[in-house]
């Protein structure tokens, strides 16, 4: 298990922080990376529990956010632009509501500060069963997926966290941790002061996590944001439409 937070670093420039989604990785997010790094140095950082980051004792986005806090001060990194989709847009807001000295401008993309019901039990079901089965194949551990997960796109999202152990394969995120610490991942940042930085909130237009009823909370703690859909994407619009989010992201990371 590690101690520290994993992260790698492209392009020259102001520092700019990539955070993934839950059961991902940072390198989920090196296709954004690659459009970023002409004119910014990029860390695509995996989240506590996740990947090769620290397994933490327990899974919140107050823990999540001073975890990449001290990562910061360890890097030499006073301030930076953030950038997070879905759990990694949660645990950005609650960086900068918390500690609004060390984001610039922030990005937030298909997710609102609010707190969302659970909807990931057959999820954890089916990792759980992968876990047990010391799979020898990644054939094998998607075959057991297949039974609980029907979108083949969630699949293979999933199965990009396999590592092969001991000759088994097993998952890089902590599953248990995270099952723990859902209902706190679920929950709405801690609202403590407004973040009064440049906010970019990017949503899919085929997506139903940023609903327009989260308009009014989405001003009122962050003031200097904005609400841009994108058109033809869904909950990973990133993956959707990689030129149009990259664009958009872009510019408004130059101010």
């Amino acid at each position: 298990m590690n101690t520290t937070i994993y992260a790698s670093t492209s392009g020259e420039g102001p520092d700019v922080l990539l955070l993934h989604g839950l059961f991902g990785q940072g390198s989920n997010l090196r296709g954004i990376a690659r459009a970023l790094e002409a004119e910014f140095r990029v860390h695509c950082l995996d989240l506590p529990d996740h990947g090769r980051s620290v397994w933490l004792e327990e899974a919140s986005l107050a823990d999540y956010a001073q975890a990449i806090m001290r990562w910061m001060s360890e890097s030499g990194i006073a301030s930076a632009h953030v950038v997070g989709h879905s759990l990694g847009g949660k645990v950005a807001m609650q960086l900068a509501l918390s500690h609004a000295s060390l984001v610039n401008r922030l990005v937030v993309a298909d997710i609102a500060p609010v707190a969302y019901v659970a909807q990931h039990a057959n999820v954890f079901e089916a990792l759980q069963q992968v876990a047990e089965a010391r799979c020898q194949s990644r054939q094998a551990a998607g075959e057991i997926l297949a039974g609980l997960i029907e979108d083949p796109g969630v699949r293979g999202y999933l199965l990009m966290g396999l590592e092969m152990r001991a000759g088994t394969y097993d998952w890089r995120f902590n599953v248990q941790g995270l099952l723990r610490g859902y209902a706190r991942l679920c929950a709405a940042p801690a609202f403590e002061y407004a973040f009064t930085g440049q906010t970019l909130f990017l949503r899919g237009a085929d997506s139903d996590y940023v609903r327009a009823e989260h308009e009014i909370i989405m001003k009122q703690w962050f003031t200097e944001s904005h609400l841009v859909s994108l058109a033809a994407a869904g909950h990973w619009l990133h993956v959707d439409q990689p030129e149009a989010f990259s664009d958009r992201v872009r510019c408004h990371l130059r101010g």
